[in-house]
């Protein structure tokens, strides 16, 4: 679809990759914006139209997609990590990653889907992450969280394949954000990110790799599990 003269909402848009959404959405020619968030007032970016907006409340996300009938391109943005394991990690912790990373835009697509198929069909694009092909220790609520939003991407792009609305998900790895800003790690700048989802979106591809660390990794997964996890391979038959 092409982003000129579209209509998008972003979940999280108050700060981190959402807010670079709004504005190079903005900067793309995007008719309207709405920039969502738990705290509207929170959004800060001329020209867009701030939306209370909480993914884990079912009744949030349904006033949403009732304020906004004209959106033809939804971007789930909206993430929590908790930085939990899952043996000795908080357990409240882990269902609070899973409600926001997986039911949260599940949610949110099953409110729109009506609205996209009213207004042509549209497109869905899922922020997931490298996570939902490798774990780490430290992460791995996290993992399992965006590994879910990964089966679910795969899953609503089937079933709203008849409406004909395009389903992208978009995987990266570390990037510049507040939520990876206490790691000293190398780092996509999110600009580039979000410039490479939108490319993506327009050129009607459905998975959007950002990165050479996440093109590597699902490469990986077609060799064995050794080649991800070095760290506890047994040995291989």
């Amino acid at each position: 679809m092409q982003i000129t003269g579209s209509t998008a909402l972003i979940t999280g848009a108050g700060r981190g990759l959402g807010r670079h959404f709004a504005q190079a959405l903005l900067d793309r020619g995007a008719a309207k914006v709405y920039a969502t968030a738990r705290r509207p007032g929170t959004t800060d970016i001329a020209g867009v139209t701030p939306l209370a907006l909480d993914v884990t409340d079912p009744d949030s996300v349904r006033a949403a997609a009732a304020a906004a009938p004209d959106v033809d391109l939804l971007v789930n943005n909206a993430g929590l990590a908790a930085y939990t394991d899952l043996v000795t990690g908080d357990l409240d912790a882990i269902r609070r990653e899973m409600e926001t990373n997986f039911f949260g835009p599940l949610h949110v697509v099953r409110a729109f889907a009506p609205v996209l198929a009213g207004n042509g069909g549209g497109a869905v694009l899922n922020v997931l992450s490298v996570l939902s092909w490798i774990s780490y220790q430290g992460s791995a609520g996290y993992a399992a969280a965006k590994a879910a939003a990964w089966s679910m991407t795969n899953g609503v792009r089937l079933e709203l394949s008849a409406q004909r609305t395009q389903v992208a998900g978009l995987v990266m790895a570390s990037t510049d954000t507040d939520m990876m800003a206490g790691f000293d790690v190398p780092k996509n700048n999110p600009a580039d990110v979000v410039r490479a989802a939108l490319d993506g979106i327009e050129a009607g591809e459905i998975e959007i790799i950002a990165d050479a660390d996440s093109l590597a990794t699902k490469a990986a997964l077609g060799e064995h599990p050794s080649v991800l996890y070095p760290a506890v391979s047994t040995g291989r038959a």
